[in-house]
């Protein structure tokens, strides 16, 4: 059978640009899962895995021309917005080197024995080891931080884990150019270059879930794709940790008194995070619970002129181009539904940003009916939904409908009754609750947290942050076991000067 090409499309034409690769085959997945599973001694080495990260860091700096030239090229997202996000992804790499240097992630704790505990305690000494061979699949969205080089490549790496990534069928040169980067720099490292791996193709991604050597799973993408890997990877005769990131509507409540206090400052401000990025950011704030009334009435009438003033643009391919129009023109067709800035077609290649807005009566109404799911759904593009509310209990009623997600938003005012109470409801639906700003933009830090209850995510793990090593690591404890047999790590006397409990 001959190996289907695999195209790189410049989505502001829908034309080629050129071959770069095949699809792979399920031989292709053993050998490339295979080769890197046989690289994951190498990395053992704490200072060389630091060294690999730092290393990758500088080459994709070195290379930020081609790299945002190619990404720009596929994805028509612009070499601002790029070189942004070639930033943040060298900063992450640089950020878990840290993170491996510092040596806290191991979780190191020592109980001695105590033979006068009740029962009786032996010589326990626990610590994290890694999982194995990660499978990375990227996201069409972030073509370079949630992709061949992003944060679940940078901390599977930082853990001790190889990776073999997925790469998106919207992005196959750039994921080619910065796999090579990362094999580049596993090379001047002393390193097989096989610690990451590159695949390319549909059947490959649910081959490399299945295959055996396979230990975790990281995936950003479409509540319909990561569902199917995460039940593979469940149903598996060797169940494994699938870590999925799949939709988020991203909720935000505006107070009666916030909208009284700044109606124009929130309208706008909404504006500018709905259309970042033309809508295609998994943190877009898609569903809004605005007050009925004149305050509510001057946020819509705000939202109205600079949701109406933005520019048109490209979306990142056809598909989603297609998708996009298709839901938002039946939503706004919807009884009841009105498109104050109908969302839809500017040109040929381009989309024009909008919003929509109803009654939580209206949802409320469509919910004992059962068929109020298109009111609760993410549109992935530049729309959100802005729903009236008339009364406090209709915000609770509304919030009761909404599934689980990334991030939820209070809009409020510097004295607001009702901002405790909120705060208390929007915190189960989210991993990240924000007070008085907007949720696109996701900061690198140690006390980050990207994730949410299902659908947002499939665990409670962050892919963002310090903490999303911890996904590729695995507890052991030994017990009476002699100092010489005893990682360095465990020893007496701390010999690696690790942070230790």
């Amino acid at each position: 059978m001959t190996a289907e090409p695999v195209w790189s499309v410049d989505p502001r034409t829908g034309k080629p640009r050129e071959q770069v690769a095949v699809e792979a085959t399920v031989e292709d997945v053993d050998r490339a899962v295979t080769a890197a599973s046989a690289a994951r001694e190498a990395l053992a080495d704490r200072a060389v895995r630091a060294a690999l990260l730092r290393t990758a860091a500088d080459l994709l700096d070195e290379a930020r021309p081609e790299v945002v030239e190619t990404a720009d090229a596929e994805t028509a997202l612009g070499p601002v917005r790029l070189t942004g996000e070639l930033a943040r992804t060298t900063a992450q790499l640089r950020a878990f080197a840290d993170v491996v240097d510092e040596g806290s992630f191991l979780d190191v704790r020592i109980d001695l024995p105590d033979p006068t505990a009740t029962p009786p305690r032996p010589d326990l000494r626990r610590w994290k080891i890694p999982l194995g061979v990660v499978a990375v699949y990227a996201a069409s969205n972030f073509p370079l931080a949630f992709s061949v080089p992003g944060g679940d490549t940078a901390s599977a790496l930082a853990a001790g884990c190889p990776v073999v990534v997925k790469a998106h069928p919207d992005h196959p040169a750039t994921s080619e150019l910065c796999a090579s980067l990362l094999r580049r720099a596993a090379a001047k490292v002393g390193l097989p270059e096989d610690v990451v791996g590159l695949l390319h193709g549909f059947d490959a991604g649910v081959a490399l879930v299945r295959h055996p050597l396979v230990a975790a799973a990281g995936f950003t993408g479409s509540v319909r794709g990561g569902r199917a890997l995460f039940d593979a990877a469940a149903a598996r005769p060797v169940p494994i940790p699938f870590h999925g990131e799949l939709g988020s509507l991203n909720p935000v409540v505006i107070t009666e008194a916030a909208a009284e206090e700044r109606a124009a400052e929130i309208g706008t401000g909404l504006a500018a995070s709905v259309t970042l990025g033309q809508g295609q950011f998994c943190t877009k704030p898609g569903f809004v619970l605005a007050p009925a009334g004149e305050a509510g009435d001057r946020f819509v009438a705000a939202l109205t002129d600079a949701i109406g003033a933005a520019e048109p643009g490209v979306m990142l391919d056809r598909r989603i181009r297609g998708t996009f129009l298709t839901g938002t023109y039946e939503l706004a067709s919807s009884e009841g539904v009105t498109a104050p800035v109908h969302p839809g077609p500017a040109s040929p290649s381009t989309v024009r940003a909008g919003f929509v807005t109803f009654d939580a009566g209206l949802l409320l109404a469509r919910h004992r009916e059962g068929y109020h799911g298109a009111f609760v759904s993410e549109y992935f593009g530049p729309v959100t939904l802005v729903v009236r509310y008339a009364s406090r209990a209709e915000v609770t009623a509304v919030l009761g409908l909404l599934p689980g997600n990334l991030t939820a938003t209070l809009q409020m005012a510097e004295e607001d009754p009702e901002a405790a109470s909120l705060l208390a409801e929007l915190t189960p639906l989210a991993g990240r609750v924000l007070v008085n700003g907007w949720p696109t933009g996701v900061a690198v830090s140690a006390a980050q947290h990207h994730g949410g209850p299902y659908p947002a995510t499939t665990s409670t793990s962050t892919s963002v942050g310090a903490t999303a090593i911890e996904r590729w690591l695995r507890p052991v404890t030994y017990q009476s076991t002699p100092q010489h047999l005893l990682p360095p790590e465990l020893r007496d006397g701390n010999p690696l000067g690790l942070p230790r409990r």
